[in-house]
């Protein structure tokens, strides 16, 4: 038997990501989502919703700048994310206080946080009003990642990524687990 739970947003597993922008007197903010998702291949571009009600200085800063960067961070890095995700970019330089550095990304003016192993640079493409939110769309101009965590194939290799999973629920972190099947490929067997 199911159970009917009160409606509220809901994505099973969330990635925690730090979105990353340089204000108009060109200081580096960022900040924690758990809202954030691919959504579309041509051109591939990314969502993200910061939310509008509260005071968020990373939403300004990225609706000026008109670019930012997603970083992903690792399980290593969870106490850094909360971090950014609850403290106020208002109030404090959150990349200094958990002694992170940061570059200029090479194809947006954003800032690219170095400890994250990937990194994704994007232009501002849609902005809309949804909700408590703004939801942003960003087209990815430019990939960073560290090569110690890059396959044979010079792909994304999740297991030495070891990315940070939220759970908005709970209001808890998580390390997602092993691969179980290779997509596009297990589906095959109900094909005819």
């Amino acid at each position: 038997m199911k159970a009917n739970l009160k409606p509220r947003s809901i994505m099973y597993p969330s990635p925690a990501v730090v979105a990353s922008a340089f204000d108009e007197d060109g200081n580096a903010d960022c900040c924690t989502l758990a809202f954030a998702t691919m959504c579309s291949h041509h051109p591939p571009a990314v969502m993200i919703a910061i939310n509008t009600t509260l005071k968020r200085k990373t939403l300004k800063s990225i609706l000026y700048s008109k670019e930012f960067c997603i970083g992903y961070p690792s399980a290593e890095q969870v106490i850094e994310a909360d971090y950014m995700g609850i403290a106020s970019g208002y109030d404090t330089n959150k990349i200094e206080d958990v002694n992170f550095t940061y570059k200029k990304a090479e194809m947006v003016n954003a800032p690219i946080i170095n400890e994250f192993k990937v990194s994704a640079e994007c232009r501002l493409m849609h902005v809309d009003e949804v909700g408590s939110h703004t939801q942003l769309t960003g087209e990815v101009v430019n990939i960073q990642a560290d090569e110690e965590i890059l396959d044979e194939k010079n792909k994304i290799d999740l297991t030495k990524l070891d990315p940070l999973a939220y759970d908005d629920g709970g209001h808890d972190y998580y390390r997602l687990g092993e691969k179980i099947e290779d997509s596009h490929k297990c589906g095959l067997k109900f094909k005819k």
